[in-house]
Formats: structure tokens, C-alpha cells, sequence
């Protein structure tokens, strides 16, 4: 007699969808139970035999839906364990739709997952996934590392960060971002945010006009306001930032721009583009700020080399971050900075205590020196771009002529164009219903009118999330076309 969860996976009926096709059918039924919980998280599946024989089907067939089930993230494959459905699968993703709980008012689980990127939360999953992080090689990096450090290192780290991190993030640059540096250029930072807060509060004056892109990253402009800039917004045209309206403005202290997939837009500043700023910048006299956020992750083709390849003049400070590419919580990123603001910035960074913990940094630069941070970025764009096209795949199919993308080239997130005369505000409440969390793209604008669109993260989902979010998605399209 059987017992426990197998029996439960054993004992479902025959696929009712074999009209189909044998492995549809065989797929769907599976697939179906373990949405609806009739296969809850952990249990055991039959073998392939098994089930081929209780359901008159092939063994291959269903070697083949086992396969598909475990690529989409809906089942685990061990051996000497066997096919278990996976404990976050669905739960998560059923759980983001769900009613609160007990003692949990609704308008707390809004916030929650409202007030910004999240792992596993349609739309805005628009960061690196940790469960692609590969934790044993981190780990192995990180216990010889700190086995070999000397106990001074311990004690007294460099302001400026770790010389051997500083080595290979300038190494990386020089292989894979084609800037000619140095390792004594670069200050370690907590990310990008943190670069910006130090320019803001070093290179800022009262009064002085901080050119920022329109739309764009909040968080500049609202740093750059704290320190008393006057925030000038600058249009974003198809090409990138608007040079004949920064023109207008050759008093401003500097310019923040992401030329490698814009925030959020996702449009790559243009060679010619790159060159008139770069222009712009020496006949200002002004800094450029480039934010590389999210470079490594270009789907099509090999990016443009950095903004800052191109800068003879030295007048752009370069600024990126592991956090974007390995795991958000690693709290590590840098900045690549001219001679004569390195002074200013390593006093405001001393003066704030705000230097990275020597733990990270020593990680990191084994890491890197390695040769297991390119390994593991070449695995998380391929995995990324798969995730992509599953989406775009999953919403032409259901929701054909709904909707238009850009963006999509390259990041961490697209931008989805609405139907004409949508209200993108009721679109994304509507979409809060049904347990998707939209970012509209009038909320990173501050005087720019665009047509209606929303934001769409999707490297931090599953396969299966992700077919089961678009499903949502595109009922929603077609709703308002």
C-alpha cells in the first residue's frame, strides 16, 4: 500500500489534455497540480517508469516533461533523491497574490512590496538573483582569503579600499569595459548610491545646477537636491540625454547619466551622443557621473565600451557595483575618480564611516582574481536572457498586438508600452489586484510627459513565476486594448 506524498503524486489521474499532444498534456497535468497544490512543496514524484506505466504513455515523453518541469524551475532533480517539487514553488509566487495574514492590514503588505525592488515579486524583481549566486565558490574565496590576510589588514584597512580589490576591479575595467586605469584611481564604496551621496556632498555647492536625466534615477536627483543643487532635468531622446537642451545649461557643476542601458528607459546613449557630451563637459567645465548599473548584461551583442574609454579630458567619474551583478546585499561597489577630487571624496567618506566592512572586500578580491566573478556573470546572462525570452515569449503569445517593448536589449528590466489612452495609474492598481506590482513610468519622470508604460523586472523570477505573472499580465492587456 503506498503512503505519504508519493501517493498523492501516484495516485493523480490521467492527463486530460493529451489532445495536445502526449507530452503537453503530460506537462499540464503536472504543472496544473503543483499550481493548485495538489502536489505541495517537497513531494516526491514518481519515477519516469513508473508513471509511464500508470499513465500508458513512454518513458521518454515523460523524461522529457520531468526535464521541461525542472528547466522552469517547477521540480527539483537529484540523484539518489529523485524528482521533488520545489519548496518555493509556488508558494511564493501563489503567496504574492494572496490576501494578508493574520494581524498583517493590507495597506502594510502594499508598502512592503511597493517601496522597491524585490526577489520573486512580479514586476519588480529588477536585481541580480541570488539563487544563482554560486555560494560554495564564494565561500571557498572568502575562507582563503581571510586565512591569508595579515592581522594589520585586519586592523587598519586602506580609506580608499583594499589595494588587492582595487587591483582587480582595475583589471576588470581594462579587460572588460575598455578603460585605461589604475588601481590607485578607484575608491571601494558600499555601491552606487553611496558614490553619488559623496559627489553630492563633495563636489555640490549651494546653488549649484546638477544636471540629471529625465526620466531617471530617482535617487540622484533627490541626493543632489539634499546637498542644495539646483536639479535641472534633462530630456532622454532615443538616442540617450537630450545634448541640445544640456547645451542650454554649460554653468552646471555635472551631469548624471547611464549611457549603457538607461535608467529606465533602457536606450543606449549613441557613439555620437557620448562624444557631444563628452564635448559639452570640457566647455562647461563640468563632471560627468556615469552610472554603469547594470552593464554586464547585454543580451544582444557586446555593449559599447564605457562612457569613460572615451574620456581624454578626464572630466567623467566612473561609478559601479557588485551588487547589481552578484547579490544586492553584498553592499560593495566602486567609484573611478580624477586626481584632484580623490582628496575631497576620501574625506567625506572618512568623515561619514562610511568604508566597507574588510570582510567583503578580501572575498571579493579573491573572487575576482580567480577567475569565478566572469565565470559566474557569463552563467547569469545566459540565464537572465532565457528569463527574457520567456516573458516576451509567454505575452506575444497571449496577448498578441497588446503592447509594445524597448529597453529589452540588455539590464535587468524592460520598459512595456500600454495601449493609446491608457491610464497607466488604474492599470498598475488593477494589476496590484491581482497580486502584480508595477512600476508606472510617469514616477521616475519629473517634467517630461511620455505615453503610458510600466517597468517590467524579470531576472529575479522564476521560469515558473514568470509564466505565471505573464499569464496575469497579458489577461490585463487585453482587458484594456
Amino acid at each position: 500500500m503506498r503512503t505519504g506524498k508519493a501517493a498523492i503524486a501516484l495516485d493523480l489521474p490521467l492527463p486530460t489534455a493529451l489532445a495536445q499532444g502526449k507530452q503537453q498534456g503530460a506537462y499540464a497535468a503536472l504543472r496544473d497540480a503543483i499550481l493548485d497544490k495538489r502536489l505541495p512543496a517537497g513531494t516526491r514524484l514518481p519515477s519516469t517508469r513508473t508513471l509511464a506505466e500508470r499513465w500508458q504513455l513512454s518513458r521518454g515523453t515523460l523524461e522529457l516533461v520531468f526535464e521541461r518541469l525542472r528547466d522552469e524551475g517547477y521540480v527539483s532533480r537529484v540523484a539518489g533523491s529523485g524528482t521533488r517539487v520545489c519548496a518555493v514553488i509556488p508558494d511564493l509566487f501563489i503567496a504574492a497574490g494572496s490576501n494578508p495574514g493574520p494581524g498583517q492590514p493590507a495597506g502594510e503588505v502594499a508598502a512592503s512590496v511597493t517601496s522597491g525592488v524585490q526577489v520573486g515579486v512580479p514586476f519588480v524583481a529588477r536585481l541580480a538573483d541570488p539563487a544563482l549566486f554560486p555560494v560554495k565558490a564564494w565561500s571557498r574565496a572568502l575562507v582563503k582569503a581571510l586565512s591569508s590576510a595579515p592581522p594589520a589588514q585586519l586592523s587598519a584597512p586602506d580609506p580608499a579600499g583594499l589595494p588587492a580589490l582595487r587591483e582587480q576591479i582595475a583589471d576588470y575595467l581594462r579587460r572588460y569595459r575598455g578603460i585605461r586605469c589604475h588601481a590607485s584611481e578607484l575608491i571601494v564604496t558600499s555601491g552606487i548610491r553611496q558614490c553619488i551621496d559623496l559627489l553630492a556632498r563633495s563636489v555640490i555647492r549651494p546653488g549649484d545646477k546638477a544636471c540629471v536625466e529625465d526620466p531617471g534615477y530617482r535617487t540622484a536627483r533627490s541626493l543632489f537636491e539634499r546637498a542644495g543643487a539646483q536639479v535641472v532635468a534633462v530630456p532622454v531622446t532615443a538616442e540617450g540625454i537630450d545634448e541640445q537642451v544640456l547645451e542650454i545649461h554649460l554653468d552646471a557643476r555635472l551631469a548624471c547619466v547611464t549611457p549603457a542601458h538607461q535608467s529606465p528607459l533602457g536606450v543606449t546613449l549613441s557613439v555620437s551622443r557620448r562624444l557631444m557630451l563628452l564635448d559639452w563637459a570640457k566647455r562647461a567645465d563640468a563632471w560627468i557621473v556615469e552610472d554603469d548599473y547594470d552593464s554586464e548584461f547585454n543580451y544582444n551583442n557586446a555593449p559599447l565600451p564605457a562612457l569613460k574609454a572615451l574620456d581624454h579630458g578626464d572630466r567623467v567619474i566612473y561609478c559601479g557595483s557588485f551588487n547589481k551583478t552578484l547579490f544586492a546585499g553584498l553592499r560593495v561597489g566602486f567609484m573611478l575618480v580624477p586626481a584632484n577630487l580623490r582628496g575631497q571624496l576620501l574625506a567625506t567618506l572618512q568623515g561619514t564611516g562610511g568604508a566597507v566592512g574588510i570582510t567583503e572586500q578580501l572575498g571579493l578580491a579573491e573572487y575576482l582574481a580567480n577567475g569565478s566573478f566572469v565565470r559566474y556573470l557569463r552563467q547569469a546572462r545566459q540565464a537572465y536572457q532565457q528569463r527574457r525570452d520567456l516573458l516576451l515569449q509567454c505575452l506575444a503569445e497571449q496577448a498578441p498586438g497588446r503592447f509594445t517593448v524597448t529597453g529589452q536589449q540588455a539590464g535587468l528590466h524592460f520598459v512595456l508600452w500600454l495601449p493609446a489612452g491608457s491610464n497607466e495609474q488604474a492599470f498598475c492598481q488593477r494589476a496590484a489586484q491581482q497580486g502584480l506590482h508595477l512600476q508606472p513610468i510617469g514616477s521616475f519622470c519629473q517634467q517630461v510627459q511620455l505615453p503610458p508604460a510600466v517597468i517590467i523586472g524579470f531576472t529575479a523570477l522564476t521560469s515558473a513565476q514568470l509564466r505565471f505573472a505573464a499569464g496575469k499580465l497579458a489577461a490585463l492587456l487585453r482587458e484594456v486594448f
